[in-house]
Parts: structure tokens; sequence; C-alpha cells
């Protein structure tokens, strides 16, 4: 299993120091935003634009996701444990059994093949 890490990345630092809104007018306005791997424990991320960024294998126990969008967001293999989830959008691919078993139980997000 992949450990969450901390990124080398100053889109990161930012989320780290819970800057949300410095993060969302720094991010690049088009392409893909790579924190796969990283870990977001604990943080409040209730106002992050995460349109296009590969959270793969990232870890967000205890983080407060309220309200996200994660439509267009990768979440294969993150970890939602404990997380509070009210009112977030994720993708489609998703199932809610699937999402439900990573907020109660820490397992990693697996998408669903059509």
């Amino acid at each position: 299993m992949n450990q969450p890490k901390q990124l080398d990345s100053p889109l990161f630092a930012l989320l780290r120091k819970d800057d949300v809104n410095a993060f969302n007018l720094q991010r690049p306005n088009n392409g893909p935003i790579d924190l796969a791997g990283g870990d977001f424990r604990g943080l409040d991320l209730r106002e992050l634009n995460a349109a296009d960024i590969d959270f793969t294998d990232a870890y967000f126990r205890s983080a407060d996701l309220r309200g996200v969008d994660f439509r267009t967001t990768s979440l294969e293999g993150a970890s939602i444990a404990h997380a509070q989830i009210s009112g977030a959008y994720f993708p489609p691919e998703l199932s809610a059994d699937e999402i439900l078993m990573s907020v109660n139980f820490g397992t990693r997000l697996r998408y669903r093949t059509r």
C-alpha cells in the first residue's frame, strides 16, 4: 500500500497551510494538477476547486470535504476515512457503497467499470 506523503509542490504547501483560497487563485487554469499520493489528513478543503486534480492514492483521513465537487477529479486509490463528505460530488464511476466503505473503514476507493 502506498503511504501518504508530503509533496514537493507550492500548491500542495498552500493546502497544507489551510490556504485554500490562495490555492484556488494560483492553480493553473487548464491541464491536470498532480497531487497524487498527497497527505491531506485533517485539512479543511470545503472551498477547494478540485476540477482536474489528480488525487490518486491521496489520504484524506478526517478531512472536511463538505461541498467539494470531485466529479472531474481522479480519486482512484484515495482514502476518505472518517472524512466529512456532506454535499460533496463524487465521480459517477464511484458507487455509493464504495464511498461509504472508505468513509467508515478507510478502504481505498475503487472505480466501477462499465
